[in-house]
């Protein structure tokens, strides 16, 4: 409170100061052309446009002060800009604004000391002594103007808001320079004009000025009215926000209290730790909705009045996942998404569902997630009875570092009782959803109600329409509980396991077998029941047999014929004991992904109920099967080479470190083997990347062929191969080294038919040169680059294998 007193205090002081050193020398010089320009100021003073960032205006009045600073003397120009801003602030105040006699010296301080810096900086010697365009002059004039006009006034705001005053000064007066620009540029015309012309000429000023108050105002008019648009919009965001978390009130009532207190916490708290403007939305709109994925998880998990067991703990992980992908779709300007997928997740790694820690976990989900458990601790549940809210505390705060960021306890554990009285004091009654209420209103359906007989036909009728409503309800739940797993899981194999078990609960069949389309080609990519060996050496050509049709042509066969599938048609080795078929294709979003097909040693037995069930599922698990597919794609990807076909340096690591680990407890050795190829920028330049790429290609086979079954071949990067050869030792190294450097030159030879290319080999053994991959990598590197240097020094042709290394590099 002292500083916001201080500093207006210090501003006004230092420019009476000024005023007053420079009015006592006031003696106007310039007659007619002076007092023309005071008048037209003070008549621009009244041209003013409202800010609707700040309470405040602006007018053309810096146009005469920046022409007054190249045209008349200092006192004059600060009597002209002193009586403009005051004329200017008494004129806002008889509009209806309030105006202060406090805010009227301030801004005419701030407009001194701003016409003196501008002064100053721009009849320095400095700028006199380096011949500065008058273009520069008036950039300059301009800027120092502008920036210290302005600056005041947003430390002023940002004492009072304890606000950065940088970020406010930028969103409130930073769009409004070019407009100090533009009067720079009219004032520089306005001098030269006056000067060439006479100061008459300076009489365009007048209308000129108010052609750019106008574009300007309708400019500000726009701006306005667009921010008035985005006002609503937000609003109506909000109230969405507002009516989903409603939705979850549905489910669970106890929630909606929950959300509304965790959010006056969250928000309070990352205002604390100086969260951005768009964080603070985020994390007011993940507060309400951080739970909107319990929609996907059974009521009576989420009512249970104990604790969960482990299958329905499963079940309750997947809310937050759930949650993020609803709230994908609503596309927040702000990331709401991330926090509602990462509330879950724990400090230490040990959450759900990513496994993120520390500061991977988004800044907005470490506040919700300790206070969202501190709120849960302090309010009742079907489950326990509320603690009191100290103790509470007490067990989040012993969390610290394991579970929570210790940068958000640290805040709640200063602050919490005055959240809590904040959060009390934003309570509001409210009206819960009519889940209740009994209509009484209303004739029967359409269909009728069940009439009672006591006749034995009734009673039959009885129970067959019962059997049917069992039957019916049966295949609803069925279908829900097959729809809910196929997403919980992205192993392609899992998914199919647990389809099968979930369709055979709906329509029995003695074989299953889902074929994928790979190229032009169905392969079996998961076959359980009988003659399970003989559909998993199928490979079915598209458009041949039953598969295949069903896949050409994107339709269902029912009761089809087994044994017209290509691979065992005709063939007296391979005999069916299945007689109908029931296949369906499953369609993705990039076309047919896979045909799924029954089988059953029954003829005749699929009926169109079955297909109308398969049918009412298959858009649901092409999309799982696609996304599976598309997932084991990715991960193969992540650990392959994509040119050579040889695991990356990722998937060397991991084997590295493997192999190593198995060496320590059979106490084997492990020679590593860096390879690098000598001549292959020679062979891109002469003869092209595509030969280049064909030499890649080729070493990489060639590798292999060289290698032992077991040896680990792996592309590094570049031109540049490691092999991890377990169990070798160092007197049968040498062959190896020799066959290795012939491959190299015969790729060569092969691909660009021309000795182009050598082999630099650096080597290191487990355990004499290192204990973990990257020293045993480092070790075999360094080798590698002296054994490419010691081939430089000598001379050696590109024939690699017919030198004799030195003792330094072969004595291991």
């Amino acid at each position: 409170m002292a500083r916001t007193r201080l500093y207006p205090a210090a501003i006004i002081l230092l420019s009476l100061l000024v005023l007053l050193r420079e009015l006592l020398r006031f003696s106007p010089q310039h007659g007619l052309r002076y007092a023309f320009f005071v008048a037209a100021a003070l008549l621009a003073a009244r041209l003013q446009m409202n800010l609707s960032s700040v309470n405040g205006t602006v007018s053309p009045l810096f146009f005469f002060v920046l022409y007054g600073v190249l045209e008349f003397t200092l006192p004059e120009t600060m009597f002209l800009g002193v009586a403009a801003t005051i004329v200017q602030s008494l004129y806002h105040g008889r509009k209806g604004a309030r105006v202060k006699p406090f805010d009227i010296v301030f801004n005419a301080s701030c407009v001194t000391l701003a016409i003196a810096a501008t002064n100053y900086a721009c009849k320095a010697r400095f700028f006199h002594t380096q011949n500065f365009e008058t273009a520069l002059t008036l950039t300059l004039a301009a800027t120092v103007y502008f920036t210290v006009t302005t600056m005041p006034m947003a430390a002023m705001v940002a004492l009072a808001s304890r606000a950065s005053m940088l970020r406010h000064w930028h969103d409130a007066y930073f769009w409004s320079f070019p407009y100090y620009l533009v009067g720079a540029i009219l004032a520089g015309i306005t001098s030269y004009a006056g000067r060439t012309f006479g100061w008459q000429s300076a009489m365009l000023v007048i209308p000129i000025s108010y052609i750019v108050y106008r574009s300007y105002n309708l400019y500000l008019g726009r701006i306005e009215t667009e921010k008035k648009h985005a006002q609503e919009m937000a609003s109506l965001h909000l109230r969405t926000i507002e009516a989903l978390a409603l939705a979850i009130e549905a489910k669970d009532h106890t929630t909606h209290d929950h959300l509304k207190r965790v959010q006056v916490y969250a928000i309070e708290v990352g205002k604390e730790l100086g969260l951005s403007e768009a964080e603070l939305e985020a994390l007011r709109a993940a507060s309400l909705l951080h739970d909107i994925g319990k929609l996907a998880v059974p009521e009576h998990i989420i009512s249970k009045p104990g604790r969960l067991t482990r299958e329905e703990f499963e079940k309750m992980k997947i809310h937050p996942v759930v949650g993020a992908e609803i709230l994908e779709r609503v596309q927040f300007p702000y990331p709401v998404t991330p926090i509602v997928r990462a509330h879950h997740e724990r400090w230490n790694g040990s959450g759900y569902p990513d496994g993120l820690k520390g500061d991977e976990i988004p800044v907005g989900a470490r506040i919700l997630a300790a206070v969202d458990c501190l709120d849960a601790l302090a309010s009742d549940r079907q489950y326990r009875r509320a603690l009191p809210l100290e103790e509470a505390m007490k067990r989040v705060a012993s969390e610290a570092g394991v579970s929570f960021d210790p940068n958000v306890i640290a805040v709640l554990e200063r602050r919490f009782q005055e959240l809590e009285r904040m959060a009390r004091s934003k309570e509001v009654e409210r009206t819960k959803l009519s889940t209740h209420v009994r209509v009484e209103r209303g004739d029967a359906p359409a269909a009728g109600f069940e009439t009672h007989k006591a006749t034995s036909t009734g009673t039959a009728h009885q129970v067959n329409f019962l059997a049917s409503i069992a039957a019916a309800r049966q295949e609803v739940q069925n279908l829900y509980e097959l729809t809910q797993d196929l997403g919980n899981s992205l192993s392609l194999n899992e998914t199919l396991s647990l389809l099968s078990i979930r369709l055979k609960r709906m329509i029995p069949y003695d074989a299953l077998a889902f074929w994928v389309l790979q190229g032009d080609v169905l392969r079996p990519e998961y076959v359980t029941g009988e003659n399970l060996r003989l559909f998993s050496s199928l490979e079915i050509p598209i458009g041949q047999g039953l598969s295949g049709w069903v896949a050409e042509n994107r339709k269902p066969i029912i009761n089809g014929n087994p044994s017209v599938e290509p691979g065992y048609m005709n063939d007296p080795t391979r005999i069916t004991t299945m007689r109908s078929a029931l296949a369906v294709p499953l369609i993705g979003l990039s076309g047919t992904v896979s045909v799924l097909t029954l089988y059953h040693a029954e003829r005749d037995c699929f009926t169109k109920d079955h297909l109308r069930i398969l049918m009412a599922v298959a858009p649901k698990i092409a999309l799982a099967v696609e996304n599976a597919l598309k997932y084991q794609q990715a991960e193969s990807s992540a650990a392959t080479d994509y040119m050579t076909g040889l695991p990356n340096a990722r998937s060397l690591f991991l084997h590295l470190d493997a192999e190593i680990s198995r060496c320590r407890r059979q106490e084997s050795p492990l020679a590593v083997l860096v390879c690098d190829l000598n001549g292959f920028k020679q062979v891109n330049d002469r003869f092209g990347h595509l030969e280049g790429n064909r030499i890649l290609s080729t070493m990489a086979t060639k590798f292999r062929e060289c290698c032992r079954e077991y040896d680990y071949v792996a592309r590094m990067g570049g031109d540049e191969f490691v092999l991890v050869m377990p169990g070798i030792h160092v007197e049968s190294l040498t062959p190896t080294l020799h066959r290795l450097r012939a491959a190299a030159t015969e790729a060569g030879r092969e691909v660009c038919k021309e000795d182009v290319l050598s082999l630099s080999i650096g080597h290191a053994f487990y355990p004499e040169d290192g204990a973990d991959a990257e020293q045993l990598l480092a070790e075999a590197d360094r080798r590698m680059y002296a054994a490419k240097q010691a081939e430089k020094l000598k001379g050696i042709d590109r024939r690699g294998y017919d030198f004799d290394p030195s003792p330094a590099i072969t004595q291991w």
